[in-house]
């Protein structure tokens, strides 16, 4: 059952929010919090967000799990030509994508859907629509199918530790060309925990023609809900921070599942994790990781402390340098928008 509102109201606030607008970094309280002067946090912020290592505060929507409750995982062999692209990053549906080269697919896309079948109208509409082209000219595509409630470990930022710990062994870190201090990571760390973050709330009042009381009202709801998540700044890449490589594993994982899923749960490797049921695989992974080399001790570190813990493994290995898109509010926005038009034509209609 949706747990989206029907009252334009708050679906215009939750339009508002979760797309940043009336969201705002809290310099004032970063200063206080980290001890430092506000013209230095001013520029630690200003350069995190110049330089593309974070997106700007957002309210992200929680409730996009249970609205759209299956992520179909799509390898296509699709032409990279402006269309397609554009088709790519602009559908409602369409989480994020990626160049790759495995077998005959050249693009892997990671898509959210109400059900099998609302996957299946959706893709004959784009196909009718030319969005794709038709399947006699290119090879079939090769879809996983999982439930968004297999969903065991949830946090987009917990690289953040990996960044931490980084820095703490070689004393720099660079990246996008920004060369990171102690203070600039340690405020990344306030923003990707939603520390240092406000909702002008003033602001909202003023352009959804209510109070600031109803507004702070609203919001406090929506949470309760379960509909968002406290204001927070996001990776670019969401899953991974810049300069870091997403492996994509599904996994068999061995008699030591349990102990190994108790692992996962506290790893800054694993940003989101889920049961799955798909052949030989009971585990999807999206894990995070310097290179290739890195991702191989992580491996080893865990066939050595659990014995036969992994068995068959399907691994994609993705760099930011494939990256056409990702953007988990487009598809979130994309539900609260098509929800409030329904919304506002149910009350001219009346």
């Amino acid at each position: 059952m949706s747990l989206l509102p029907d009252d334009p109201l708050d679906l215009m606030l939750l339009k508002h929010i979760c797309s940043g607008h009336g969201v705002e970094t809290n310099i004032a309280h970063l200063s206080r919090l980290l001890g430092r002067h506000e013209k230095t946090m001013r520029d630690r912020v200003k350069k995190l967000l110049d330089y593309g290592i974070v997106n700007g505060p957002v309210f992200p929507f929680r409730g996009l799990f249970n609205e759209y409750p299956l992520l179909v995982i799509s390898y296509s062999d699709l032409p990279y030509d402006g269309k397609t692209i554009r088709w790519l990053k602009e559908d409602r549906n369409i989480f994020a994508a990626y160049r790759v080269r495995e077998g005959e697919s050249n693009t892997v896309i990671f898509e959210f859907h109400k059900d099998v079948w609302d996957y299946h109208v959706w893709r004959d509409e784009i196909a009718a629509e030319g969005k794709i082209p038709g399947r006699g000219t290119r090879a079939p595509s090769n879809n996983y199918y999982f439930s968004n409630r297999g969903i065991f470990k949830y946090e987009p930022s917990v690289a953040i530790e990996l960044i931490k710990d980084e820095f703490k062994r070689r004393r720099r870190m660079e990246i996008n060309g920004y060369e990171l201090d102690e203070a600039a990571i340690r405020v990344l760390e306030c923003l990707l925990k939603g520390e240092g973050i406000r909702v002008n709330e003033n602001l909202l009042a003023k352009e959804l023609g209510v109070t600031r009381k109803t507004v702070s009202s609203r919001i406090s709801k929506l949470r309760e809900k379960g509909l968002i998540l406290g204001p927070l700044c996001r990776f670019p890449h969401f899953f991974v921070p810049p300069n870091f490589l997403l492996f994509l594993a599904l996994i068999e994982a061995g008699g030591s599942k349990d102990r190994v899923m108790q692992e996962f749960l506290s790893d800054p490797h694993i940003s989101l994790a889920y049961h799955i049921s798909e052949g030989r695989y009971n585990l999807l992974l999206f894990e995070c990781h310097e290179s290739i080399e890195d991702y191989l001790k992580w491996e080893n570190s865990y066939t050595e402390r659990f014995p036969g813990c992994f068995g068959s493994m399907k691994l994609s290995i993705l760099s930011p340098r494939m990256t056409i898109l990702i953007d988990q509010q487009k598809v979130s926005l994309g539900l609260i928008s098509s929800k409030l038009e329904e919304a506002e034509s149910l009350a001219e209609r009346s």
